[in-house]
């Protein structure tokens, strides 16, 4: 018999996506481990999460309310996980592949002298041990790791698990005496981007747009494009480094990597770099006119054409079809 523990990451009271989803994988893993679920959430509005943790089969949500925990901050909230971890006597820990999660994972695995499985797109309980599925040489292969410490940590990348809630009720809610401490850092201020466009790491689609393109101002069509899908934007590195669009759009191996349900490239050649942010997508659309771009090796639906000549009929098809 094992225990689950979810990391979960609270905004407003309410959890993020990617942590639903952790909760939907931690949920099976505790079935198949004979053990329970139980979720740590932390910050002044943690415990506002109680009732949809329940939605997701959580016996149990340990909460550090402290105001200090509000903004990741890697020593309190490793810290408070590691407290957390030890309270639940979790074997198993998981959290979501967001950029606090692949901070909080190695720095909680240290701390525990636990094994740690980084950007899984599959886990399993086997023979004693969690298993976990996970891209590695940029995606061109997978490997099937087994880690047999306790506890054992991973975690999942987002989209690659669905979000299932089973309709429970709330959970029970289990305050820890946690305190911050004396820490070596302080957080000063947290500067978010101010934008109402879709978060690339939630989003079911992505639009991303390269140096086909031609120049910045032709990025609008790749914002029109999102839009009227619903989706986030993306780029590829190449505009990213010539000033075209923020940081926050890269996707790839040093931007930020994605595994949403549509993924469309365009003017984007695929190199290498690019392909590891992506190449997980359940469902990939290139639009390119070098038809011997490296991108199409990994599309589902290759488009060799004039993206120019593409991309304001496809516009104004896609937004025809959904006023109806």
């Amino acid at each position: 018999m094992a225990d689950v523990l979810v990391i979960c990451e609270v905004k407003d009271g309410k959890l993020k996506k990617s942590s639903r989803e952790a909760l939907t994988i931690g949920r099976q893993l505790a079935a198949a481990a004979g053990g329970s679920l139980n979720a740590f959430a932390c910050g002044s509005s943690a415990a506002a999460a109680a009732a949809e943790a329940g939605s997701f089969g959580v016996a149990t949500l340990h909460v550090a309310g402290d105001a200090a925990l509000d903004a990741y901050a890697s020593e309190h909230w490793t810290s408070a996980a590691k407290f957390a971890v030890e309270a639940s006597s979790a074997a198993i820990v998981v959290m979501s592949a967001t950029s606090a999660g692949r901070d909080l994972a190695p720095r909680l695995g240290a701390r525990l002298g636990a094994g740690v499985a980084s950007d899984v797109v599959a886990l399993e309980w086997a023979d004693g041990k969690l298993r976990a599925r996970r891209p590695v040489y940029s995606g061109k292969a997978f490997a099937t790791v087994e880690i047999g410490s306790n506890p054992a940590i991973a975690t999942c990348r987002a989209n690659a698990f669905p979000a299932e809630a089973t309709g429970a009720g709330a959970c029970e809610v289990s305050n820890l005496a946690w305190s911050a401490g004396d820490t070596k850092a302080k957080l000063v201020a947290v500067n978010v981007p101010e934008t109402t466009e879709v978060s690339l790491a939630d989003a079911d689609v992505v639009v991303s747009g390269g140096r086909g393109l031609k120049e910045t101002a032709n990025y609008a069509m790749i914002h029109d494009l999102a839009h009227a899908l619903g989706g986030a934007t993306g780029a590829s590195r190449a505009i990213v480094d010539d000033g075209w669009v923020d940081h926050h759009h890269q996707v790839g191996q040093t931007g930020r990597v994605v595994s949403p349900n549509l993924y469309i490239a365009i003017g984007i050649s695929g190199a290498i770099q690019h392909l590891a942010g992506m190449s997980s997508s359940k469902h990939i659309v290139a639009i390119n006119k070098d038809g011997e771009a490296p991108i199409f090796r990994v599309a589902d639906l290759g488009v060799v054409g004039d993206l120019f000549q593409i991309l304001p009929p496809l516009i104004e098809e896609i937004k025809k079809a959904k006023a109806h």
